[in-house]
């Protein structure tokens, strides 16, 4: 086997398949375990906890937890003690542990790019790895707007934001792109006394998920002191006062930043290693399509997984695909569903999310997270909403989409009904402990079973 790609599921895969005996090259050009542990999952969150709990000692005496606000240091010394420890868990980005441990299980670790040469043949430099079984799992990358001029400007991706020393803390901040990572990033930033402006051309953020609770996370951003441009296309991009940035929008209207943070999506990588070669057709931006045993469409002996699929990009989603791969290269038979992959964006509260609230066959209720009894008790002071969707056919939970604290541990009693198929008078029949924000799925639960009563 030769494995192109050592990101989250590259690594679970080729760990597995050697586990089994099976003899297995593993080719990565930048780190082993990808991008996650290093530039984006684990060091955003470090510091999203960094920016959460500032906020919260901030709040210290409403909570009752001290008689007067207790003094913080400066937002400059807070981000350098934040980014500090982001880079302790985050090991520098020194991936040798995880090569060291891949390579003790059998796994040839390849350092370099690799390249299909032929059909059974990748070439890294000028070394040859014949194969059976290729399998792509070669990730994504930061996709650029079309904003003339912004290439002249200082810029960051998310993963060179999450990369930067304190020392370049900008004093101000525009974030292109109003998806999960720009509203992240957007309220990291604002925590430590960054002026965020965050720009998206749609009339909302996270625009995948429900408006009711999309609505919600712009008031927290609103409150964390992030202005928010929606429905603004940016026209152009150039350089003022010394190298600021100035982004001008169609309107006419203009702001001015110390940096831009583009946000604006992911392109799976798919061109340059040689795909063609193997009679599979590759366009810049496009997915490799796979069926659901996740081998590459038209191939016998090619498989994909993780971003370079397209299939909800995430970690967690990499890993269930490589789980589906080892299955089926191990002769287990195995096919990927993907009704019940949650989704979530880790701001505070969090937006989490789980199948599909929409459609002619479904019926939805709602909770407010604010009105369960651990809310009063935390004296949480933003109201989240819970929205189930069941269909009115089969009688199953087939959606939920919620926002409020700890939302996205929370939401996997939706996924596990939602993936097991439960009827919805059977999870109104669950006992949740008193009190928890869990507890918010009763009355709407309750209130889609009184739809099934006959």
């Amino acid at each position: 086997m030769v494995v192109l790609g050592a990101g989250s599921a590259g690594e679970y895969i080729a760990g597995d398949l050697a586990d089994a005996g099976r003899s297995v090259a593993l080719v990565e050009a930048l780190r082993v375990g990808g991008e996650c542990p290093y530039v984006a999952c684990m060091p955003s969150k470090v510091l999203l906890r960094a920016a959460a709990v500032r906020s919260l000692v901030r709040r210290a005496a409403e909570v009752g937890a001290c008689s007067a606000a207790p003094v913080l240091d400066s937002d400059e010394d807070g981000f350098a003690a934040a980014v500090a420890r982001r880079d302790r868990v985050a090991q520098g980005g020194d991936d040798s542990d995880a090569a060291e441990a891949l390579e003790a299980r059998g796994v040839v670790v390849v350092r370099g790019r690799g390249e299909v040469a032929s059909p059974g043949v990748v070439v890294v430099g000028d070394d040859e790895y014949g194969y059976r079984d290729l399998v792509v799992s070669t990730g994504s990358a930061a996709a650029w707007p079309p904003v003339d001029g912004l290439a002249d400007v200082p810029t960051w991706t998310s993963d060179e934001a999450l990369l930067a020393p304190a020392s370049d803390r900008p004093a101000s901040l525009v974030i292109l792109g109003g998806g999960p990572v720009g509203c992240e990033l957007a309220q990291v930033f604002a925590r430590f006394g960054v002026a965020v402006t965050l720009v998206d051309d749609s009339d909302r953020v996270v625009e995948r998920e429900d408006a009711r609770v999309t609505k919600l996370l712009a008031g927290v951003l609103r409150a964390d002191g992030v202005s928010l441009r929606l429905g603004s296309a940016v026209a152009r991009a150039e350089a003022v006062d010394g190298g600021r940035a100035r982004l001008t929008f169609a309107d006419g209207s203009a702001v001015d930043a110390d940096r831009v943070l583009v946000a604006t999506g992911r392109t799976p990588n798919v061109t340059g290693i040689g795909l063609e070669r193997l009679g599979i057709v590759v366009d810049d931006g496009s997915a490799l399509e796979v069926e659901a045993d996740c081998r590459v469409s038209g191939q016998a002996h090619v498989w994909a997984a993780g971003d370079v699929t397209g299939i909800a990009p995430f970690t967690h989603t990499a890993n269930y695909q490589a789980r589906i791969v080892v299955s089926n290269l191990l002769g287990r038979p195995a096919r990927a569903d993907y009704r019940a992959i949650p989704r979530a964006v880790y701001t505070d509260p969090p937006v989490a999310s789980v199948g599909m609230l929409d459609g002619d066959d479904t019926v939805t209720a709602t909770m407010d997270v604010g009105e369960t009894a651990r809310a009063a008790a935390d004296g949480d002071d933003v109201a989240g909403l819970l929205i189930l969707a069941a269909d009115r056919v089969r009688g199953v939970l087939v959606g939920a989409s919620a926002i409020g604290p700890h939302a996205d541990e929370w939401i996997g009693e939706a996924t596990l009904a939602i993936r097991a198929e439960i009827p919805v008078r059977v999870l109104a029949d669950v006992v949740h402990a008193f009190p928890t924000y869990s507890e918010a799925f009763e009355p709407p639960i309750r209130e889609l079973a009184a739809e099934f009563e006959s």
